[in-house]
């Protein structure tokens, strides 16, 4: 046998042995190289940290009845929304904001309080943050994760004494790693006056941390970030929240005009909030998905990110945009190129199949 096919046997036989009975809901029953009815193609989509399995089937239910209630606003069920979140994570509802999806908050944050004042990220972190930031002319400081991969908060503090927002993703986009707690609340504590501080948990249903939510409601400057794009499958839908002090949504909400969420995402956000397992249920199988692949790449040789997310990097030892390009060829999409970090590639977590799929196909571009 050889050294490719014994890389291979190892991945499959990795992949293979998830045993644990699925719920309905995540049997993978697509074939590779078959179109997908719900999409049209056969192209595993591993590019954008979405959900494979899309919104439970409540939510799919409550949606489509928003979608034939969509003549009329409807406001009451983005009120019950955010009722209902509040009341889970025990959070007051004022303190509580719909938008659609997580990224407008963000831009508008951005644009009320970067300014003529700085904005710091990590590197690599989530880009549009920079792009974002650059639009509304502020500067830039990217500072490299440390050794763990996790945010380097004091050097974030000490790269501009000025800055109007420091940014922070938790877990990190598009290293699925973690920032300890103690780090977080020390750059909050120690953030510049007037800074916002903006933490990102877009991937927190995944990770086995507390979340950040209280600091929101402790602090005047601190603003955390959620949606339903990842763990709840509800990308297409846009769906966020945004989670700081009453002065400082209705701030947000300003420049959002106090807008409606699409009352189907209203209603598939309740449903979904509603299903009790599922954050358990997705959460552990996305692990057990995760861990397995990036098992199978660490017996290959590669090294991988300690992710508690629905995504990772993998190490190549040489850039990464000709691999990417090679697997998009053979009908994978994975994550574009980080520019501090050119030589690694983000892969998004999909179903049991499809990583198997792409561990073939990567194995063997890899090899060429």
């Amino acid at each position: 046998m050889s050294a490719l096919s014994r890389r291979r046997f190892v991945a499959a036989a990795t992949l293979s042995g998830l045993a644990p009975a699925l719920p309905a809901w995540a049997v993978d029953t697509s074939t590779p190289g078959v179109t997908d009815s719900a999409v049209g193609d056969d192209i595993i989509r591993l590019d954008y940290n979405e959900s494979p399995y899309g919104p439970c089937p409540t939510a799919i239910q409550a949606m489509s009845q928003g979608v034939r209630q969509s003549g009329h606003y409807f406001p009451e069920h983005e009120g019950r929304l955010i009722e209902l979140f509040a009341e889970q994570n025990q959070v007051p509802s004022d303190h509580v904001a719909v938008f659609c999806g997580s990224r407008s908050p963000l831009q508008y944050a951005l644009a009320r309080h970067a300014g003529h004042r700085g904005v710091v990220t990590a590197a690599p972190t989530y880009d549009s943050v920079a792009n974002g930031a650059r639009a509304v002319g502020a500067t830039v400081r990217e500072v490299a994760l440390d050794a763990r991969h996790a945010h380097d908060v004091r050097g974030m503090l000490a790269a501009d004494p000025a800055a109007g927002v420091l940014y922070l993703c938790n877990p990190n986009n598009p290293t699925g790693t973690l920032t300890p707690r103690t780090d977080i609340e020390h750059l909050v504590r120690n953030k510049p006056k007037g800074c916002l501080a903006i933490i990102d948990e877009a991937y927190i249903h995944f990770a086995d941390v507390p979340s950040c939510l209280e600091l929101a409601v402790e602090h005047e400057d601190v603003l955390v970030l959620r949606t339903f794009s990842k763990l709840y499958g509800m990308a297409g839908a846009r769906l966020g929240l945004a989670i700081g002090k009453p002065a400082l949504l209705r701030d947000l909400q300003r420049l959002n005009g106090y807008n409606f969420i699409p009352l189907a995402a209203a209603m598939g956000g309740i449903a979904s909030l509603e299903q009790k397992d599922l954050v358990t249920e997705r959460k552990n199988l996305n692990r057990r998905v995760l861990q397995a692949t990036t098992e199978s790449l660490r017996k290959a040789g590669y090294q991988c990110t300690e992710a508690q997310a629905n995504c990772f990097m993998v190490a190549l030892g040489r850039p990464a945009k000709p691999v990417i390009e090679a697997l998009a060829q053979r009908g994978i999409r994975v994550g574009r190129v980080f520019g501090a970090w050119p030589q690694w590639m983000r892969v998004s977590v999909g179903t049991q199949a499809q990583m198997q799929a792409f561990m073939g196909a990567f194995l063997e571009v890899m090899k060429r």
